[in-house]
């Protein structure tokens, strides 16, 4: 992230937590010779799946690749419809396009931008066969409302918790949940700026073997356990992820908690320095779900435009602070529109999120000092935007 003269911002968006323990994780598999296939593969799979609360898991080289599994494991292809939300990273229905199928949106939520469950029932048809929530920014969607549609209508239950890992949701009953466990089979994604990171990749969990057999042989290359390398028993990719990203996974999983922790306190400074900044929305948890915090995105309930909102981002990384929007409607990309017809003020809750959702910078080691200094930054610049605003409607008002 840069400023606009094409110099670093002095505050980056985000970063990996490595240390020399991770370091040395991965000259160990580069000393060794075994480098893909090896045994960190199967215990990186059984730690990620254990934390979950899930039987199985089946690490890939992304959680795009996860997703794309889950879906041809379902059978989900062509003509097959899969009730998802607009407001996500574009892989959640993405994946479904690989296979052909057709994503049905469905609107959000406001205060938890997740998909609205009240929509969903009416956009079911004779072709759905899933639907594909997605915890938002790490804030669990509404999931035993979602078991209870799945079961009503037979159809399965995908949870994208790519942006989630170590999120809890509330039952019903009391308990607690953790993200990745709460769907039929669930995704988490390891990039540099999530919770953890294996540098690349992603994992399928789940308490269903038959998915867990299936996720494991099309990642590689469609052959099953046991049998010759030269005989695939079935289509499949190369969605392998190899040791080294293993071995580092190994070691963030390791430190899972005080990473968690970490990212809680960033939060917590951030609430407290955005708390009285007029026209910012911070996040904020309910008793119903444990935050993981992924990225820190606020809403600028001011910003009546995408004009204001980019003037937002122009003012920050000129002061040497990176940001970002979160999410651009996934219905408005160009494939979407001329794919499937879809047209501005068809998800008018989804569209209001990304005109007003600003990303700043969140990352493990990022300073008290520093959050202060973002949040004295943004101030600045909303009145700053605020004033040309006003500006201009003077100026269209009167003609002059």
């Amino acid at each position: 992230m840069a400023r606009s003269d094409g110099s670093p911002c002095e505050i980056r968006l985000s970063g990996p937590d490595i240390t020399e323990e991770e370091v040395e994780a991965v000259s160990a598999v580069l000393r060794s010779g075994r480098i893909s296939l090896g045994p960190r593969l199967p215990e990186f799979e059984r730690m990620v799946a254990h934390y979950a609360g899930c039987q199985h898991g089946v690490a890939v080289n992304s959680g795009t690749s996860a997703l794309h599994l889950i879906v041809r494991a379902l059978e989900i292809g062509e003509g097959d419809e899969v009730i998802t939300t607009p407001f996500s990273f574009v892989a959640s229905s993405n994946c479904l396009l690989f296979e052909r199928a057709a994503p049905r949106f469905v609107d959000i939520d406001g205060s938890t931008l997740n998909i609205n469950c009240d929509l969903i029932e009416a956009a079911i048809t004779s072709r759905t066969k899933a639907i594909l929530a997605v915890d938002v920014f790490g804030w669990p969607a509404d999931w035993e409302r979602l078991r209870e549609i799945a079961g009503k209508y037979s159809l399965a239950l995908i949870e994208d918790s790519c942006e989630a890992l170590g999120a809890r949701y509330r039952l019903r009953d009391g308990g607690w949940a953790r993200a990745g466990s709460l769907g039929d089979v669930g995704t988490f994604a390891f990039y540099p700026n999530k919770q953890i990171t294996s540098g690349e990749g992603g994992i399928v969990v789940t308490n269903d073997e038959k998915i867990a057999k299936l996720c494991r042989s099309m990642r590689n290359q469609g052959r099953d356990d046991g049998t010759d390398w030269g005989h695939p028993s079935r289509l499949g990719y190369n969605y392998r992820l190899s040791e080294l990203h293993c071995a580092l996974g190994i070691v963030q999983m390791k430190r899972i908690e005080e990473i968690l922790a970490r990212r809680n306190q960033v939060a917590a400074w951030y609430q407290e320095a955005l708390s009285e900044i007029e026209g910012v929305q911070p996040p904020r948890a309910t008793e119903e779900v444990e935050i993981s915090w992924f990225v820190y995105a606020v809403r600028l309930t001011a910003c009546r435009s995408r004009a204001e909102l980019r003037r937002v981002f122009q003012g920050l990384r000129e002061r040497g602070i990176a940001c970002s929007n979160y999410f651009y409607p996934i219905h408005l990309l160009p494939l979407y529109r001329e794919k499937f017809g879809y047209k501005r003020g068809d998800f008018p809750v989804a569209e209001a999120a990304s005109r007003q959702s600003l990303a700043l910078p969140f990352f493990n080691r990022l300073t008290r000092e520093e959050v202060e200094r973002v949040a004295r930054c943004l101030r600045e610049v909303l009145s700053e935007v605020d004033r040309h605003s006003a500006h201009s409607r003077r100026v269209a008002a009167t003609g002059q």
